[in-house]
């Protein structure tokens, strides 16, 4: 069954786009507004029913961070934000959307149990058991996180020390306190074919670097081999590609960086680790490289980098490189 079909429903702080259908909505517009004005720069997240699978754009002040996808609403990859926002059809015929603003601690829970195994249970626990459970969880002191799904709703509660303390619930009812209403849907979710995952604390939300940055580092390497092989270092481009290759199994993401395929995927990489391995690739292809007369590191990367200088030193490229670059 296509998941656009299925109606899972995630907790929220509010609908800013209550569920639609995608023929009505033009996504890039959406995302453009929601960090255009000041105080409408908020944490959520869109969800995209689509005919073959769902679509998850996790954003932070406005801006999309990360993305995530799935076939089947139980196995879910990590992919590229310009991948993901390239799979919605301009003038979608069928699929169905909705954009709702969400607590940050809730978007680390829910990137955390989409893209991590979770810790599961002990093996004597009896199974489909809310009270040993619960008692686990309390005799165990358990600081972490419990995803509950329960008729097609997945919730999150926070655990200190073993027991409740707060909680993210799919449902809009605000009364009750967190306890009660975690066993309530624990109950539930055993009576009804639902589940009840655990994790530790997850961790932030990941941040992928952002399409506009990987294009330009794209352009960036590109730009500098062009420059050396018009300056004579004809195999300025296979020392690049041994050295992108050399590289790969320290630095991944530079596996989508090839010289030589043309539109490659992009990689799914935060933008510390990015910049960590251009300047690891830069360093590795001019360390190797028999330079032409006349041609100075130091000059050179400040000549294909000035454009973009900014935006590089706010990536953390220069400090991931061994030359002070002279502006």
């Amino acid at each position: 069954m296509p998941v656009a079909s299925g109606h899972p429903r995630y907790p929220k702080v509010r609908a800013l786009l209550p569920r639609t259908r995608l023929a009505y909505v033009h996504l890039q517009n959406l995302l453009t507004d929601a960090k255009r004005d000041r105080a409408a720069r908020v944490f959520g997240y869109v969800a995209i029913w689509l005919p073959e699978e769902l679509l998850m754009l996790y954003m932070e002040e406005g801006d999309v961070v990360n993305a995530t996808a799935t076939a089947d609403g139980r196995r879910w990859r990590a992919l590229p934000i310009g991948e993901a926002i390239a799979k919605v059809p301009s003038a979608a015929e069928y699929g169905e959307i909705c954009f709702h603003e969400a607590e940050d601690e809730q978007l680390a829970a829910m990137y955390a149990t989409q893209l991590t195994p979770d810790l599961g249970w002990p093996p004597e626990l009896p199974a489909a058991s809310t009270s040993a459970m619960l008692g686990n969880l309390m005799a165990t002191l358990f600081d972490g996180l419990v995803e509950i799904v329960a008729d097609g709703a997945v919730n999150y509660v926070v655990f200190q020390h073993g027991m409740p303390l707060r909680a993210y619930f799919a449902d809009d009812a605000t009364d009750g306190d967190v306890g009660p209403r975690a066993r309530s849907l624990l109950d539930r979710a055993f009576q009804n074919g639902g589940s009840a995952r655990r994790w530790d604390v997850p961790p932030v939300l990941p941040n992928q670097a952002a399409p506009a940055l990987i294009a330009a580092y794209r352009d960036l390497v590109t730009t500098l081999v062009r420059r050396l092989q018009e300056a004579g270092a004809e195999s300025a481009l296979p020392v690049a590609e041994r050295a992108r290759h050399q590289l790969m199994e320290r630095h991944p993401a530079l596996e989508r960086f090839s010289l030589t395929i043309p539109s490659q995927r992009d990689p799914v990489v935060d933008a510390a680790e990015l910049s960590a391995a251009i300047g690891a690739w830069l360093s590795e292809t001019l360390w190797h490289l028999h330079l032409p007369d006349g041609v100075a590191v130091e000059p050179l990367l400040a000549d294909v980098t000035r454009s973009r200088r900014h935006l590089f030193q706010a990536a953390g490229l220069f400090e991931a490189l061994p030359w002070n670059i002279p502006w």
